[in-house]
């Protein structure tokens, strides 16, 4: 600051030039990010969300394109057409896909574990087993262990294809829905 410009004059000019140029193309960037994001989701899941018409007609348009360069250029306009509206508009549409991002790092989260698990049930003898029989009773034990023994000589004949390592795979899946279910 100048010593000549007096403090409440910086402010003034502030308030007169709105945001900075940083700031503008933060938002631009922002703005975007949403728009790739938008054209790189489900159309299923896309027909849910509350966009303006004209949105929704250039995320249609900008998936027809597949040329590298006149994709970006079409995402640009998108993202034009995006910043004439407020940031309201789109603020259902950003909760929804934040709230579907944590949705999915959370159903990927379970299906890690219960590879995890599958994997120490054919890895260990009895004690991941016994683990789960414990956690789910109902579980049928004798098509459980045989499921087990088959993975096991699966694994060791090198083009034989992984059945019963994917029916204990579909078995954890449904124990667990099962177990949710019955939680909720």
């Amino acid at each position: 600051m100048s010593p000549s410009r007096s403090r409440n004059q910086t402010e003034l000019d502030d308030q007169e030039y709105g945001p900075s140029r940083t700031q503008q193309r933060r938002e631009a960037l922002a703005v975007l990010v949403l728009a790739q994001q938008l054209v790189d989701l489900q159309p299923s899941r896309l027909a849910k969300l509350d966009l303006p018409e004209d949105v929704r007609r250039e995320i249609d348009v900008t998936r027809r394109i597949t040329a590298h360069i006149a994709r970006k250029r079409q995402m640009a306009f998108l993202a034009k057409v995006m910043r004439r509206y407020g940031e309201e508009d789109f603020a259902s549409v950003r909760a929804e896909l934040g709230e579907n991002r944590e949705k999915q790092r959370q159903e990927t989260a379970a299906m890690h574990r219960l590879e995890a698990m599958r994997d120490r049930l054919i890895a260990e003898d009895e004690g991941a087993l016994s683990e789960l029989i414990a956690e789910h009773p109902q579980v049928d034990r004798q098509h459980l262990r045989s499921l087990v023994r088959q993975a096991r000589l699966e694994k060791e004949i090198p083009n034989k294809p992984p059945r019963a390592y994917r029916e204990i795979f579909q078995l954890l899946k449904d124990l667990a829905q099962k177990g949710d279910s019955a939680e909720g």
